[in-house]
């Protein structure tokens, strides 16, 4: 099979072997999407060598539970041991054990086909199309905001970065009736935020200490330092990016303001599946371009992009 692998920082088609594991789901892969994550692996934030790519929409080939066989899946990135203490005890995304798909020793899905195990999958509605399916675990992680902390109608919610994860997290948060305001800078952010009525604020704009919530997605040290500076005393940071290297944070004021501060990472699938069902939000306007699984190369190129928010790669 056609798969892109990466190596030394470096991504290059390959042909391999079609994944062969006796216990796990055998799935030919339709769509993937390619995300920051995806981009920050090459530039060298996890030493990771092999098949990248975790978001995917695919088809089950083969599978230990033949009722499996030609259903049309999309699959959670943690496959775990379930015999640890993590495991044990309800938590686990966080198995000591655990490989994750396309990032911690585990081929992702930039390829013809993967494998996951049974308890990874999820049937995708026969309504929901191949190109909203496909963005099932991003939105999962965006839906991990309303998991961890409850958002009252009542809340001032400020989100800061309106990149691809950024956009998914303003239409959830926008379906409880907080008060949202997002930070976004590019054109084709705004507009797509206006367009579902999600108010837009500016850096300036921000008052100090004034916000109940605020969610950092930007993956920079300015945007960590900007939702710092907007959240009000007892309030709630949720970090949603990964920074690559070390930071510099003043923590004498986190105690002092007695700052709630939440990390927050992959989110549940059902939840996901079902707003897609509903069209209660759309992904798909966050598309820029399709490439196919030979020209992955320049998909990447194109998702590198200033501005650009999602890019997919079709296999089929």
């Amino acid at each position: 099979m056609q798969a892109l692998w990466l190596e030394n920082n470096q991504i290059s088609l390959r042909e391999l072997a079609p994944p062969q594991k006796a216990h796990e789901a055998l799935i030919k892969i339709r769509k993937a999407g390619i995300c920051s994550t995806d981009l920050e692996m090459v530039k060298g934030y996890y030493p990771y060598t092999g098949i990248l790519g975790h978001e995917f929409v695919g088809e089950v080939m083969d599978a230990p539970d033949k009722n499996w066989i030609g259903a049309r899946v999309v699959g959670e990135i943690n496959a775990v041991c379930g015999a640890c203490e993590a495991c044990l005890n309800g938590r686990p995304t966080h198995c000591e054990n655990r490989t994750v798909l396309g990032i911690v020793n585990r081929d992702g899905v930039f390829a013809e086909y993967t494998s996951l195990p049974l308890a990874n999958l999820h049937r995708v509605p026969d309504s929901v199309p191949d190109e909203m399916a496909v963005f099932t675990e991003p939105l999962a992680a965006a839906l991990e905001i309303q998991a961890q902390i409850q958002v009252k109608s009542t809340d001032r919610v400020l989100v800061v970065g309106a990149g691809r994860l950024g956009q998914l997290i303003a239409q959830t948060l926008s379906l409880t009736g907080c008060d949202l305001h997002v930070v976004a800078r590019h054109t084709l952010q705004k507009n797509l935020l206006s367009a579902r009525g999600i108010r837009i604020t500016s850096e300036e704009e921000i008052q100090p200490g004034k916000w109940d919530i605020v969610v950092e997605v930007t993956g920079s040290p300015d945007g960590f330092n900007l939702a710092r500076k907007a959240i009000r005393p007892r309030g709630t940071l949720v970090l949603k990016s990964t920074y690559k290297g070390d930071m510099t944070v003043n923590f004498s004021s986190i105690v002092v303001d007695e700052i709630n501060i939440i990390g927050s990472r992959c989110g549940p699938f059902e939840p996901a599946l079902n707003l897609l069902e509903k069209r209660e939000v759309d992904p798909t306007v966050l598309i820029a371009e399709e490439f196919s699984l030979k020209d992955a190369l320049k998909a990447f190129e194109k998702a590198a992009q200033p501005g650009v928010l999602k890019v997919l790669v079709g296999i089929q």
